[in-house]
């Protein structure tokens, strides 16, 4: 049995078809901390990865069973985040470098000089602890920027998501249009992320943030000397977001000079930096956000209608968090997990009447005044639930929060009903597949009842079978 010890230095398989070998290294890595298990063969070593987890794999090239290279290729497709390093007593330049094209960390020739395999060993194990690291870092920003992050049941969201999950393996410009506070670059990052580009970078870049002498400069860079303080050439963000995704958020803030450099890098992917002559080329897909009506700004001759048309390629519209407030009770209770396990409070939910409060307000500032009135809440807290008192004042004397009353057309309740019942049936008939029977039983009405409000709201066609 390995030590604690041992476990925590690190896991090593040794595969000889030479038990002396087996023996001998094992012995010897052991007395150095390590935790050593030995295999005899190419059978035997399979049998040990299935069996067990290993951090590094040192294994001879000839063997009886099968060679090195044969299992080397089928660890690294198997079990990826295992390190290999190869040895033989007939090495070759033209089998090192197979050896290294295939995959491992490193060859190594007998007889084993025991200085040279603890330095080896040593190495290894860092790259494989760096491989783990990576691993989990994949897996966090996968958790963080995956379209799962983006939360909601509201058939706005739905119509959302749908975009997404359209144009995020294309290399289409994309608009977003919303409040601010909607969620603009957290959807921006899900399409990155859900795209071929997902591996290469995101950048991005609040143009409002940046005054306008400088956002010419950030984006496109500049060379040393092209204005007063630029004591050196610099990089801007399209060429550092170069084989990825460039997001450009408040976009409406733009000036008409940048416009028509923008207008130019969208369609020809070309551009000089600041007081450059050289044109540089780059390959990235562009993303824009803005908290403004951009029709109603080429209207004011505040932005130019080529460029309006040039980005409004695919429109993807957030609603505001009033229009959907079915969803405050999933986002209040993710920013409750979340913030509550940051504190490392156990909290268990809302108390009665929290979200009712929360569900009357209007929320100017959109999701994020709403995580951060939750993360306040779950700061202040004394409570194992999350108590009215714990809200803010503003939200606890507000009025409850219009939905649709404004621009209101006198018209009986019948017909005022029609058009969210039409939107509750899309809905559901969307998260059931359009399965008729399962969506009927969802709503809770007869199945005959059901396809007659389908088809009185032209619903009777499911959508996935046009295309």
């Amino acid at each position: 049995m390995a030590s604690k010890q041992g476990e925590q230095k690190g896991r090593i398989l040794i595969v000889d078809d030479d038990r002396i070998v087996v023996e001998s290294l094992s012995e010897f890595l052991r007395l150095e901390g390590y935790a050593v298990e030995g295999a005899n063969g190419f059978n035997a070593e399979v049998g040990a990865l299935e069996r067990d987890r290993f951090n590094l794999m040192i294994t001879d090239v000839n063997m009886s069973e099968g060679d090195g290279f044969e299992l080397l290729r089928t660890v690294r497709q198997r079990y990826p985040d295992v390190v290999v390093v190869m040895i033989t007593g007939y090495g070759t330049i033209d089998s090192a470098v197979e050896a290294i094209k295939l995959g491992a960390y490193d060859y190594l020739t007998k007889p084993i000089i025991d200085d040279e395999i603890q330095l080896v060993v040593e190495r290894a194990l860092q790259q494989q602890s760096l491989i783990r690291e990576n691993s989990m870092l994949r897996e966090q920003l996968d958790l963080r920027y995956s379209l799962d992050s983006v939360i909601g049941h509201d058939y706005k969201m739905l119509k959302v998501f749908d975009l997404i999950e359209a144009v995020a393996d294309s290399k289409t410009t994309v608009l977003m249009q919303g409040e601010s506070g909607t969620g603009k670059s957290l959807v921006a990052r899900a399409i990155h992320h859900r795209s071929a580009r997902a591996t290469k970078p995101f950048v991005e870049v609040s143009c409002g943030a940046l005054p306008e002498t400088l956002l010419e400069s950030e984006l496109f860079g500049h060379v040393r000397g092209s204005f007063t303080g630029a004591v050196g050439d610099k990089l801007g963000k399209f060429k550092a977001a170069d084989g990825g995704t460039l997001f450009l958020d408040e976009i409406n803030s733009a000036s008409p000079g940048l416009q028509v450099k923008l207008l130019r890098v969208l369609q020809e992917r070309q551009f000089e930096p600041v007081g450059s002559n050289t044109t540089e080329t780059v390959d990235v897909r562009v993303i824009l956000a803005t908290n403004k009506d951009l029709l109603k700004e080429v209207e004011k001759g505040n932005f130019r209608q080529d460029l309006y048309y040039r980005i409004n390629v695919v429109a993807v519209s957030l609603p505001s968090l009033r229009e959907r407030l079915g969803d405050i009770p999933l986002l209040a209770e993710h920013f409750l997990k979340h913030y509550g396990g940051q504190t490392r409070k156990e909290l268990l939910g809302f108390a009665d009447g929290t979200i009712q409060k929360l569900q009357g307000y209007h929320w100017p500032g959109n999701v994020r005044e709403l995580e951060n009135t939750i993360e306040r809440a779950v700061v202040l807290t004394k409570n194992r639930y999350i108590m009215p008192s714990d809200l803010p004042q503003h939200i606890l004397d507000a009025e409850p929060a219009e939905v649709v009353v404004q621009g209101f057309k006198p018209m009986s309740l019948k017909r005022a009903l029609e058009e969210p019942e039409r939107q509750v049936i899309e809905a559901a008939l969307r998260a059931n597949g359009w399965n008729r029977q399962l969506t009927a039983d969802v709503l809770e009405i007869n199945r005959t009842t059901l396809y007659k409000k389908m088809k009185r709201y032209g619903l009777d066609v499911d959508p996935a079978k046009v295309m």
